[in-house]
């Protein structure tokens, strides 16, 4: 079950989510990683794609987060 929180702002709505609502998955979309990382949506596809940042696979056309390795990833920064 998520906890995540939702900011209904009039501009956006948010979803925020932390480590622990996704620690257990395989991987979460860019979007996800987005809620978790405190970044927007177009600011988290701009790092997926320069493949310099988070760490992300792509399969195909679609970006994907392991979560493992994001994890390990923000330990170490």
């Amino acid at each position: 079950m998520t906890t995540a929180t939702t900011d209904n702002t009039p501009a956006e709505r948010r979803v925020r989510l932390t480590l622990d609502d996704v620690r257990g998955r395989a991987t979460i979309s860019v979007e996800e990683a987005a809620a978790v990382l405190g970044l927007s949506r177009g600011q988290a596809y701009v790092e997926a794609r320069s493949g310099g940042s988070f760490p992300v696979m792509r399969i195909g056309r679609r970006y994907l987060v392991p979560v493992p390795a994001l994890i390990a990833w923000l330990g170490e920064h």
